[in-house]
């Protein structure tokens, strides 16, 4: 019994399945006498080996590159106490292994508590140090600039949104039907053609295309061919935003008989201010109204409801205006987006540049 017996400063290894190779740190006296399990490793450092700088340096890449090179080859990964044998741990000092070992638990407890004071590193590691510094200072950057891009990008729909209340202010109402009227186009069935899928996503966020159905396996699905410039419409998930513009790259794409499609009369409504009209509080609100029900799937926008459902309607040019605004703004927001992917690439190029041996 006294030979698996968990001792604080012992180190237990996983030999094998998804957690093979991680490690773990007996930091504190068990609190009552406890054996390891047949599936751990159990290492117990020398009286000269610190247990705490050990750990650091199992959760190094070095450790794992040497685990990887180690492999045994066999279909699962595994460790056993012959392959810890011949890994290489760099040796330093009683002295040093204790100052990495306070300073990597320092730069753990900085990653709840940014402010957490980190212990100085003797020479030549205290170079280490500034690194880190900068890296936390680098991290800080990235969150404050993703901060701004959504303070940004709340700005830019608040701005369509005000647009979208002064063209509206004092225009006569009138019922979808009347400016975009219902129009289904069902597919003839060749049980040798395909017919390429549309969907709506829920929130307003566009189309998206599913796979194609072969004719000859169509059954329930009754798909409706879209042209662009409709304005797709989910009737299960309308009440959630499921509503969208079809594009020209959506252009002959068919959708299920779950889809409605309403287009808009040209001279009268534009397709792009009539979807943001209904993807907005007061359009969703009268879209909700027409999709009775509690439950999710239950709430079913009935198509005689959508078809009388008021839609204020602004002189034509200033509808024109709106959608060129629209564009703008969607612009920009690719602008933006891609400049949040450059910041975020940031910091792991960044540890790439310091750990991989880059210049710096």
């Amino acid at each position: 019994m006294a030979t698996y017996r968990i001792e604080e400063g012992d180190l237990l290894f996983a030999r094998t399945g998804a957690t093979t190779g991680k490690t773990h740190l007996v930091s504190e006296p068990p609190p009552v006498e406890s054996v390891f399990a047949s599936y751990l490793i159990r290492v117990r450092p020398k009286p000269t080996t610190s247990a705490a700088y050990l750990n650091a340096f199992f959760q190094s890449d070095v450790y794992w590159q040497q685990l990887v090179d180690h492999k045994s080859g066999s279909a699962q990964a595994n460790v056993n106490a012959t392959k810890l044998a011949t890994l290489q741990v760099p040796v330093v000092g009683e002295e040093t292994q204790k100052a990495i070992a306070r300073f990597m638990k320092a730069v753990q407890e900085r990653s709840l508590n940014p402010t957490f004071p980190l212990p100085p590193l003797p020479p030549p590691l205290s170079e280490q140090q500034k690194i880190v510094e900068w890296i936390d200072a680098v991290a800080t950057r990235v969150e404050e600039a993703n901060t701004d891009v959504e303070a940004a990008t709340k700005k830019l729909d608040n701005l369509l949104m005000s647009a979208l209340l002064e063209i509206t202010e004092g225009a006569s109402e009138s019922q979808l039907e009347e400016i975009a009227p219902l129009t289904r186009r069902p597919a003839e069935i060749d049980p040798s053609a395909e017919y390429p899928g549309i969907s709506a996503r829920s929130f307003g966020r566009g189309t998206f295309h599913n796979p194609p159905l072969l004719g000859s396996e169509i059954t329930w699905q009754k798909p409706y061919e879209v042209k662009a410039g409709d304005i797709l419409v989910s009737n299960i998930k309308a009440w959630e935003g499921a509503i969208a513009v079809v594009s020209p790259e959506d252009d002959g794409r068919f959708g299920s008989h779950r889809y409605l499609t309403f287009e808009p009369k040209e001279g009268v409504a534009t397709p792009r201010y009539v979807c943001f009209y209904l993807l907005s509080p007061a359009g969703l609100f009268h879209v909700g109204e027409a999709s009775p029900g509690s439950a999710d799937r239950n709430r079913t926008t009935g198509s005689r409801a959508m078809q009388k459902i008021p839609v204020p309607v602004p002189p034509y040019k200033q509808q024109l205006w709106f959608d060129q605004l629209y564009e703008k703004v969607e612009e920009a927001k690719v602008l933006i987006a891609e400049n949040q992917t450059e910041r975020s690439a940031l910091l792991p190029s960044v540890l790439n540049q310091i750990f991989n041996g880059g210049d710096h």
